[in-house]
């Protein structure tokens, strides 16, 4: 990139910067280019700079995501606190931008009368990344409220798309190429706003008293079998607790990878494969990661 090429931006662009920073396992090499754009302008004209060849990847609070030692090549755009504007339009439909965290999804509904997403507060992510898996949590799932999405593709184009234009299962979504969401219309409900936020605090102990926040992890690590859940075959097969290198199996809940501190993205790695290989033998049942993995080996 050349100084030509920084004065068409106003965002920051970070270069060789640690991924380490950014991922809730607090691990991960170097980003090649790591950008922080102002807004969807900006970000327009940050791609339109880009080599047609460089590879893009699309982040936002870091979580079920690991980046592995040797890090991540072209660039990186950093959607959080970016993409992040959040309003109320006719029919209970709330627009938000892919950028802003779930949680502060949740609340705002609440806070506007509006029922139906109060299982947002329990996703550890950006709406971006829940709309990219199909996130949920305590029983919700994110598409069923999808009405329509806005994406971009690499030549810095938006569009807006509906919901049926994609194919969505658990924790799959499947749409148009080469595209990525930059915001997304939902279909609430009106109702008790005071009782929404009061379950959204329910939720939020609820979590609290059974997954282990505050520590360095991706959240759920393994997606739920069709029967049965991950952390209860986890769990039987003996492997709570269970440590490789800085990496250890959560004693308090059996889906979660925890960084003592000194884990590398290939202990965490490799604990993920050791856990999957020994509930297969254990169980036959084999575990699919929910968590996305990515990097240069």
């Amino acid at each position: 990139m050349t100084a030509e090429q920084d004065d068409l931006y106003a965002g920051e662009l970070k270069l060789n910067e640690p991924m380490s920073r950014h991922t809730t396992w607090r691990v991960g090499g170097i980003a090649d280019h790591y950008f922080i754009p102002q807004d969807i302008g900006d970000l327009r004209c940050y791609l339109q700079t880009l080599a047609p060849d460089e590879s893009l990847f699309w982040l936002g609070l870091g979580s079920n995501l690991l980046v592995r030692d040797k890090g991540i090549r072209g660039s990186v755009i950093a959607t959080a606190n970016a993409l992040s504007g959040i309003d109320c339009l006719d029919g209970n439909i709330v627009e938000v931008g892919a950028g802003v965290p779930c949680a502060i999804l949740a609340r705002f509904c609440a806070r506007n009368n509006l029922i139906g997403g109060e299982f947002f507060a329990g996703i550890p992510g950006v709406v971006g990344g829940a709309l990219q898996m199909n996130a949920g949590a305590f029983g919700g799932e994110t598409w069923p409220l999808v009405v329509e999405v806005e994406t971009i593709n690499r030549s810095g184009i938006t569009q807006w798309r509906s919901e049926n234009e994609y194919i969505t299962s658990y924790r799959k979504v499947a749409g148009p190429e080469g595209e990525w969401f930059t915001k997304a219309r939902f279909r609430f409900s009106s109702g008790d706003g005071e009782k929404a936020a009061a379950e959204i605090k329910a939720l939020l102990a609820k979590r609290a008293a059974s997954q282990p926040t505050g520590t360095a992890n991706c959240g759920s690590v393994f997606r739920n079998p069709e029967s049965g859940f991950a952390a209860q075959l986890i769990e039987q097969t003996g492997l709570k607790n269970f440590r490789l290198g800085g990496a250890y199996v959560s004693d308090k809940h059996a889906n979660f990878i925890i960084n003592d501190g000194t884990a590398t993205a290939a202990d965490i790695e490799g604990l993920i494969y050791y856990v999957k290989e020994q509930v297969l033998k254990n169980t036959g049942i084999e575990l699919m990661p929910e968590v996305q993995i990515v990097g240069d080996k």
